[in-house]
């Protein structure tokens, strides 16, 4: 199944080179101080216009962390080599005004919790003329995101509206600079099932209405295979598979997207047993010389603990990283024949 793509991306005619992603990151690493191995490490992702591509895999795992990069939000002290780039513009190397600029405008970020976002002693209106909305924009940014009487809405105080009402004002406050992208970390994972269903289809149509692009952060599998054209599961700063949605649901090829699905209870499956992956994920403290998903792998071989392969193809166009994964050929990976990522210091011995 070739990867998805949006009708309004268009096609480039004969002899033109295509268009540029909207967002396009490229063995990205970060390093902190004294930190044992890499923050985030090869990362490697783009987000077409009004695509939504999924982050998914545990805490720790660099979901957030990709997805502050886009915004030119590095963690203090950090170390930066790769490529974030917007549109054709190097995020990394903008300087203060222009990253001001960058996330006024053109990139917004909803968080987990709308009410870290929004002053509890300050009225809505206040919160979206911050984001340079005029009064009558605010009436129908809210109109918009389907909050009923604005005008009232915009007299009111964050205590005065639900959960779900309040990620509605954070997703407006988000859409007063009209960005291309958003970047949507967990923004539905605090709310209830039904209200959770209701903001994932605003956010469908905004995504059709606006052509957004967006980066959708979330550590639940079926969320992700449900909502998202495309999957990058990490783990431990990498991606060790990328996928369409359905393909990844329907045949996962790395051991540890088999083990997030096998433990993420579905809805209407009763009768589902979960089984939890074993041990934890690795902190920045823990060093590994091959594969990181090796001490809670299922499928470990003996070349694993010391080899951690690059990204090898799919027949559906996708990739995973795992010594099970066969060459185009048909052969099996070996160390002799795949490098490794490119961290020398991290991959070997």
């Amino acid at each position: 199944m070739p990867l998805l793509t949006n009708p309004s991306q268009g096609g480039s005619s004969p002899g033109t080179a295509p268009a540029a992603p909207l967002l396009e990151i490229a063995d990205l690493a970060l390093r902190l101080p004294g930190a044992a191995r890499p923050l985030l490490d090869s990362v490697s992702l783009t987000v077409e216009p009004g695509e939504v591509v999924a982050l998914v895999g545990e805490s720790g795992s660099g979901k957030s962390t990709t997805a502050k990069a886009a915004l030119g939000v590095l963690p203090p002290g950090a170390t930066a080599t790769g490529r974030v780039r917007f549109d054709g513009t190097d995020v990394l190397a903008l300087d203060d005004a222009g990253l001001r600029a960058h996330r006024a405008g053109p990139v917004a970020m909803v968080h987990q919790d709308p009410r870290a976002a929004l002053n509890p002693v300050r009225r809505i209106g206040d919160f979206l003329r911050e984001r340079g909305a005029s009064r009558e924009r605010a009436v129908q940014l809210l109109a918009d995101v389907g909050l009923s009487d604005p005008e009232r809405r915009l007299r009111q105080r964050p205590h005065e509206l639900s959960g779900g009402m309040l990620q509605r004002v954070v997703i407006a406050g988000a859409l007063a600079a009209e960005p291309r992208l958003l970047l949507a970390d967990e923004a539905t994972s605090a709310l209830d099932v039904t209200t959770q269903a209701e903001i994932l289809a605003l956010l469908r149509t905004l995504r059709a209405d606006r052509d957004l692009g967006m980066l959708f952060i979330t550590h639940d599998l079926h969320l992700a295979a449900a909502y998202c054209d495309r999957v990058h599961v990490m783990y431990a700063g990498h991606v060790v598979e990328h996928r369409t949605a359905d393909a990844l649901f329907g045949t996962p090829a790395h051991p540890y997207t088999r083990g997030l699905l096998a433990c993420s209870p579905s809805l209407g499956d009763d009768t589902q047993e979960l089984a939890p992956i074993p041990g934890r994920p690795p902190s920045l403290a823990d060093t590994f010389t091959g594969c990181p998903f090796v001490s809670r792998c299922d499928a470990a071989e003996d070349a694993c603990p010391t080899w951690h392969p690059a990204p090898r193809p799919l027949p559906d166009g996708g990739s995973a990283s795992c010594v099970h994964i066969p060459h185009p050929s048909g052969t099996r990976a070996t160390p002799g024949d795949v490098p490794p990522l490119a961290h020398p210091e991290v991959n070997q011995p």
